[in-house]
């Protein structure tokens, strides 16, 4: 959940939201955050479905407001019309967080976040191109149960001109354990086609390291 609320965020992280949290994470303290993602498309040519799985992000505490972070996935593609599948890796992500304002008497935090893409990955998957991935990353604490974050970004593979990226995420404190979300975000591609999306979710906190 990257938007802090209350006692049940004692862990603040970048997922499962689309939204990069404004917060670091402490120095010395790696964070491991996994998952699976479902994608479908279908139009009247073609119907597909992509399955990320693990996803899996690592953050690690550098020095105080400065982490740093690596991302890669296996893919699995599947067109559904012709039954064709493809498995392999993405490509390799490096990167940083950089807190760049958090005060204890300012609701308001900011950072950023940059990643090296590096084609490592799966000939079907890989961009074959070095590329940047880049987010301002900016969450208010409205109250005790309520916060909100959203990010701006801008995205370049090498190759046109690029992506502009955006997210808003509000998230609500129903106990101590469990927090839910609401978010819309998108991406400019190639600064000139426009898509919308919109996702929901919650996050339970089993322990006080473990979410």
């Amino acid at each position: 959940m990257s938007v802090k609320t209350g006692k049940a965020q004692q862990i603040i992280t970048d997922r499962p939201d689309q939204t990069e949290a404004s917060s670091t994470v402490p120095k010395g303290s790696l964070q491991i955050e996994s998952g699976i993602l479902f994608n479908f498309s279908e139009t009247t040519l073609t119907k597909e479905r992509q399955i990320l799985t693990p996803t899996t992000l690592f953050r690690y505490g550098l020095i105080k407001g400065v982490e740093i972070r690596i991302l890669n996935q296996f893919e699995s593609y599947k067109n559904q019309m012709t039954s064709t599948i493809i498995n392999g890796i993405s490509d390799l992500e490096v990167g940083t967080k950089i807190q760049l304002l958090k005060k204890e008497n300012v609701n308001t935090e900011i950072a950023f976040l940059s990643h090296l893409v590096m084609p490592t990955g799966t000939s079907s998957f890989s961009i074959n191109n070095f590329g940047t991935i880049n987010k301002l990353s900016i969450s208010h604490q409205l109250n005790s149960k309520v916060g909100v974050g959203y990010n701006i970004g801008y995205n370049y593979f090498g190759v046109g001109e690029g992506d502009v990226t955006y997210s808003l995420a509000i998230g609500v404190e129903v106990n101590n354990r469990v927090s839910f979300f609401i978010e819309p975000y998108g991406e400019i591609l190639n600064l000139k086609n426009h898509l919308s999306y919109f996702d929901a979710g919650f996050t339970y906190l089993v322990k006080n390291n473990l979410q």
